[in-house]
């Protein structure tokens, strides 16, 4: 079930009335009628595998409760490794069964050896990325001792399927999310207006930006060699709106929907493209996934605690499994390195957390250098995406070759430029709004609470015509195919 869709616009409201009106008195009622309707959601894709999140459930369920009796360090460690075998089981299953067996035919071939072996026709589960890694944090901080194990069975339940989370983040953990269950939700007018407002922002994101981005980002990337450098870069600069209009767009959606039902999300994105270097922008950009990779994989693997060579190798190790997460494809991973690589110099300099807050605080424009450091970062960022949306590596290599060529100074050619213009004055007002409300969690709220009624209706009033003026085809969300 799609945010962007009739169907969801449908069960939204249902679900809503169920919750503070039918079920409102009672908590554990309150709790299965979310884990009912997360089913449903997810379920509508496709039935079959609600048995997968079923199974997860109950092995992270059990184990948190087996590792809250067991005080035996060598049993502990064999729970926690049954919970890390069962989802990163099913996960490289699904995801990446195919890629590894490819590349292993590949290799054979290659020292003159033919492998018999046929790949799968495998449908990858929508979301199992996200709320594996979210079942699998529960467990290492059970582990851990920083989270005592729920014995309530519906909570964590709902915890791992909460629907406006489920499929694409953000990727909650349990110490933030879990307890919410365990308390009794009111209903707050302010924080349900609060929600529509995020939900409409998310929703003018993903509709009027993303999928009108992702037109031209696709004819420009399915076509490349039709078009000259100035024609790609700008399909580059599409799709680069496309992904954040697309991925930032259903986080605030899925927060804005959380707080109807009294929750509170994380913030996943906090204006990325107004990064003044690669190290701000990762501090900024799929927060949830960042800070997961950080918390169980850099810093047990020694963090910057260690010396230099420490600091690379596990910078790299970061940054190359954070990009083999996004898919099964060596585009994905060569992403990971690019950036990487531009972290590199940042880290060896110590200058990797030189910018902490944010841009011009307290003022309307930025000094020169920050412009000219947003700039070269956003470039910089521009070139990784190639990596991320191109079918492969020559693709991407091809599609950079031609955009730093000197058809790059040429005037681009295209169809329906008309409609390629109307979506960059689009993507302009965007900016416009962020910056101005960058100080904000969120961005929106600047526009919520500090300007007049009327302005404040004919804003969101603007908004919803602008969505339903550029509405086309229902597209899904790029990152429900992670």
């Amino acid at each position: 079930m799609l945010f962007n869709s009739i169907d969801f616009a449908v069960f939204l409201p249902i679900v809503f009335i169920l919750y503070w009106f039918v079920t409102q008195k009672n908590l554990k009622y309150q709790n299965f009628l979310i884990v009912l309707a997360s089913y449903v959601f997810y379920g509508w894709w496709d039935w079959r595998f609600l048995s997968l999140i079923v199974f997860s459930t109950i092995v992270d369920y059990s184990i948190g409760i087996l590792l809250s009796k067991e005080e035996n360090n060598r049993k502990r460690i064999i729970l926690l490794w049954c919970s890390i075998i069962v989802n990163l089981g099913f996960l490289g299953f699904f995801k990446y069964y195919n890629f590894f067996l490819d590349n292993l035919i590949t290799a054979f071939t290659l020292f003159g050896q033919e492998l018999n072996v046929s790949s799968l026709k495998i449908i990858l589960p929508v979301g199992i990325s996200f709320y594996t890694f979210q079942t699998l944090s529960y467990t290492i901080d059970v582990y851990k001792k920083k989270l005592t194990p729920t014995k309530d069975f519906i909570a964590f339940s709902a915890f791992v399927s909460f629907f406006p989370q489920l499929v694409a983040g953000p990727i909650e953990r349990a110490t933030n999310l879990l307890p919410q269950f365990y308390t009794k939700r009111k209903f707050e007018y302010s924080k349900a207006v609060d929600g529509l407002r995020q939900i409409l922002w998310g929703l003018f994101k993903k509709i009027v930006i993303a999928d009108n981005s992702a037109r031209f980002a696709n004819e420009f990337f399915n076509n490349y060699n039709d078009y000259g450098g100035s024609g790609l870069l700008l399909g580059a600069i599409f799709f680069t709106f496309q992904i954040y209009g697309d991925f930032s767009g259903y986080s605030d959606i899925a927060i804005g929907t959380s707080r109807l039902f009294g929750f509170n999300l994380k913030q996943n994105f906090a204006f990325p493209y107004f990064s003044r270097d690669i190290a701000e922008f990762w501090r900024r950009w799929h927060i949830s996934l960042s800070t997961w990779f950080r918390d169980y994989l850099y810093i047990p693997l020694g963090g910057s605690r260690g010396g230099t060579s420490m600091k690379v190798r596990n910078t790299f190790i970061i940054f190359i499994v954070s990009g083999f997460w996004h898919g099964s494809n060596w585009t994905f991973i060569v992403w990971g390195l690019l950036n990487a690589i531009y972290f590199l110099p940042l880290l060896l300099m110590n200058r990797n957390r030189n910018n902490i807050g944010i841009s011009a605080e307290g003022k309307l424009f930025a000094p020169l250098k920050d412009i000219l450091n947003i700039s070269v970062t956003f470039l910089l960022t521009v070139i990784a995406w190639v990596f991320f949306r191109a079918d492969n590596i020559s693709h991407a290599i091809n599609y950079l070759s031609t955009i730093f060529s000197k058809s790059l100074f040429s005037i681009p050619e295209f169809s329906n430029r008309q409609l390629a213009i109307e979506t960059l004055v689009l993507i302009v007002f965007l900016v416009v709004i962020e910056w101005l409300g960058r100080e904000t969690q969120y961005g929106i709220e600047k526009f919520g609470f500090k300007w007049p009624r009327s302005l404040r209706l004919g804003f969101y009033i603007l908004l919803i015509c602008l969505i339903f003026l550029f509405i086309g085809k229902e597209q899904e969300f790029i990152y429900f195919q992670f």
